[in-house]
């Protein structure tokens, strides 16, 4: 398991190369233009952001797509573990990453118009534009979301947890329970924590062998061939210690004789 970034001398947090990571907003900007370019083309529907509460319904005098974020959680499902290695030009490990996190960003999509028909056909338009992609377009992602290249995917009009209804979310809001879509977009989150990794090794590994307080002494030095005609010189006897030998058993042999 890694230490925590403030006890790792070598773990450093990246802002995305000195840029906040805005993923929420970069989320926002992308549903924008998905339901502008899909669903509303170049109408007169205005696509905001804000809580549907009762105050800000009865300001509004124009048709209107809410798209509101009204709950953060994370991905579970989509939990990595690991480390993802960073490669310099000769392919060389520099760094390492810890895997992106996943968040679902839930949304409250509603539309406000003043007939409830007008309200129907754009619910229609937003259900069948969400219907049609499993995942944000490319085309539609900026900033982090572009850069980290994984898909977004999106679910649409899901049963909601058991721990959360739609009816609550509107007592929350103090409004009046209004027909919605619940969009659930699940945005990888780059966590920022880089481990650096040490220089490569650019000589043969070394080992030293050896003993304590002298012991076990060192061994002889040389090559094979010197040691083993070392060795045969000490273990083959000279000529004079053989003639001496020869001339004792001749000494024995007559003293047995006489």
């Amino acid at each position: 398991m890694l230490p925590p970034c403030r006890d790792a001398p070598r773990c450093r947090t990246d802002r995305t190369d000195g840029r906040l990571n805005r993923v929420i907003g970069e989320v926002d900007s992308a549903l924008r233009a998905l339901i502008e370019r899909e669903a509303i083309g170049r109408g007169d529907v205005e696509v905001v952001f804000d809580a549907p509460t009762r105050e800000w319904a009865g300001r509004r005098n124009s048709p209107t797509i809410d798209v509101y974020l009204y709950d953060i959680r994370e991905d579970m499902r989509r939990r990595e573990r690991g480390l993802y290695n960073e490669y310099d030009e000769r392919v060389r490990v520099i760094a390492r990453h810890l895997p992106p996190r996943h968040f679902k960003l839930s949304y409250l999509v509603t539309a406000w118009t003043q007939r409830p028909e007008d309200e129907h056909r754009l619910l229609s338009a937003l259900l069948t534009t969400f219907l049609r992609f499993d995942a944000l377009p490319e085309e539609v992602l900026t900033g982090s979301l572009a850069e980290l290249g994984l898909p977004v995917p999106v679910t649409v009009a899901l049963p909601p947890p058991e721990d959360r209804a739609f009816a609550d979310v509107w007592s929350a809001l103090g409004g009046e329970l209004k027909p919605s879509i619940d969009v659930v977009v699940s945005a990888p989150v780059d966590t920022g924590q880089r481990y650096e990794t040490g220089p490569p090794v650019t000589v043969p590994p070394r080992v030293n062998i050896g003993g304590s307080n002298g012991w076990p002494g060192s061994e002889l030095a040389g090559s094979a061939d010197t040691r083993s005609s070392t060795e045969s010189e000490e273990e083959a006897p000279s000529a004079d210690s053989r003639t001496g030998d020869r001339v004792s058993m001749r000494r024995q042999r007559r003293k047995k004789s006489s």
